[in-house]
């Protein structure tokens, strides 16, 4: 009998990776994990946590304005980059701190370094060589950017989140989750905002109302958008930057952010070496248990480029440590995956988009409220808040639902569970609102949309 050093070593101490150590070693596992950067991973490093906080931290400026209409008289705020920083930096070593306390005291072995695996049984960890019967990929992914002439003058999101000073004037390259939710924090906090996409309007594969809705708030603060544009070079110059477009305009800028997407993390690793296959994208490619094309490598999280969420990832080390190591086969169910985008104004959605639902052969009926938030009766702020029901005809059951507010993500993840449950629209319609919130605007909406 063959006998290793671990039961599963674990490449990649993020979200996915650290749950499925630490569920592995509660069953009695022996488990090591590896991490050549800080624990916890993009999403507390460079990602969900740091974000989070620079959007409150971005959002204090429309609360002072939007004060005055409630009787408040409140002095012009000033905004202090370095001291949010250093806040931010504070909390998310408390992080890397708690990551480090669960892993141990749930038993992991955790060495600092890169991996890379040697053969399907083998890893060496700068230097040091272990062995193990399981071995699993959770590397994440990382950002990338276009091949354009000076491309190496502009930064991704793994830099933003600590620049020295706040950019006075940004150009951002992209139409994603990225680019959105950072176009609304510089612009929160003073900052010139153009935002650049290829596209005719970004956020691609959310509900086209919930796009355009998005659109016009975020130009309603004063934010350029540029959709069907490129930024074809960028040069610097003795006053910044300069952004040359596919249409020929010239755009002046103090830093340009390449949010153009991510990349699965899994070069240098030895994958392909051992005979793990990749997709296109550099992507693990595995099946329904999450193992790969080799026996006894498994992978989860972004480096399998399915859903890349924190709570898929975290979904899918609960399932993989329950069927390898508690004899409860599991397998993650991908349907009905609720998001949030942390835009300003913030948006949710849980299902079927209207266009998937009628791709997908439904006989669609579309609910739709657009209206002004009750704190803005008095603020004075010109903005709406959007809400949409997609509903199957013949069953009434709800396929979707999708919203642009305040709160939104806050709202949808209740309402996930109901369509999680099979929720109809008669159920909405059964169900008494809360009053006076916007959320019960999603169960007093009776009239389909023409």
């Amino acid at each position: 009998m063959t006998t290793y050093d671990f039961d599963l070593f674990v490449i990649g101490a993020g979200s996915g990776g650290v749950r499925a150590s630490r569920m592995a070693a509660g069953f009695g596992a022996r488990v090591a994990v590896a991490e050549s950067s800080r624990l916890g991973g993009t999403c507390v490093n460079l990602g969900c946590v740091p974000k989070k906080l620079m959007v409150y931290a971005s959002t204090f400026s429309a609360v002072s304005e939007d004060a005055r209409g409630f009787g408040w008289t409140v002095p012009q705020p000033t905004f202090d980059w370095t001291t949010l920083i250093a806040n931010k930096d504070r909390e998310i070593a408390r992080l890397n701190g708690i990551y480090l306390e669960l892993l141990e005291g749930a038993g992991v072995r955790v060495m600092e370094g890169h991996a890379r695996l040697g053969d399907r049984h083998t890893v060496e960890v700068d230097g040091t060589v272990v062995t193990a019967d399981r071995i699993l990929i959770a590397t994440g992914g990382r950002p990338f950017k276009s091949e354009i002439p000076g491309n190496e003058l502009s930064i991704t999101s793994d830099e933003i989140f600590h620049l020295d000073r706040q950019p006075k004037r940004i150009v951002i390259a992209g139409g994603g989750y990225i680019a959105v939710e950072f176009a609304g924090i510089l612009n929160g906090m003073g900052s010139e905002v153009t935002l650049v996409y290829r596209g005719p309007l970004f956020l691609r594969g959310f509900d086209d109302d919930v796009r355009s809705t998005l659109a016009d708030e975020m130009r309603k603060r004063g934010i350029d958008l540029r959709f069907e544009t490129l930024i074809d070079r960028i040069e610097r110059t003795e006053n910044g930057l300069v952004a040359t477009t596919n249409h020929g305009d010239v755009i002046e800028t103090d830093q340009i952010l390449s949010a153009m997407g991510r990349l699965p993390n899994t070069a240098g690793l030895g994958l392909e070496e051992i005979g793990v296959e990749l997709s296109d994208r550099g992507a693990v490619v595995v099946n329904e248990q999450l193992e790969s094309s080799v026996p006894g490598v498994y992978a989860l999280g972004d480096c399998i480029d399915r859903i890349a969420l924190t709570p898929v990832a975290l979904a899918e080390g609960k399932a993989l440590a329950e069927t390898l190591f508690n004899d409860n086969p599991t397998v993650v169910d991908y349907t009905d995956v609720p998001s949030a985008v942390f835009s300003q104004p913030p948006i949710s959605t849980v299902g079927l988009t209207e266009a998937q639902a009628r791709e997908q052969g439904f006989d669609v009926i579309v609910y739709r409220s657009t209206f002004r938030p009750m704190v803005h009766t008095l603020s004075g702020r010109d903005e709406r808040t959007m809400m949409k029901l997609v509903v199957d005809k013949p069953s009434d059951r709800v396929l979707g639902v999708h919203m642009v507010g305040a709160d939104a993500g806050e709202i949808i993840q209740g309402i996930a569970i109901a369509l999680k449950a099979g929720a109809t629209k008669a159920t909405f319609d059964s169900t008494i609102g809360i009053h006076p919130t916007a959320a019960e605007e999603f169960v007093t909406m009776r009239t389909p949309v023409e």
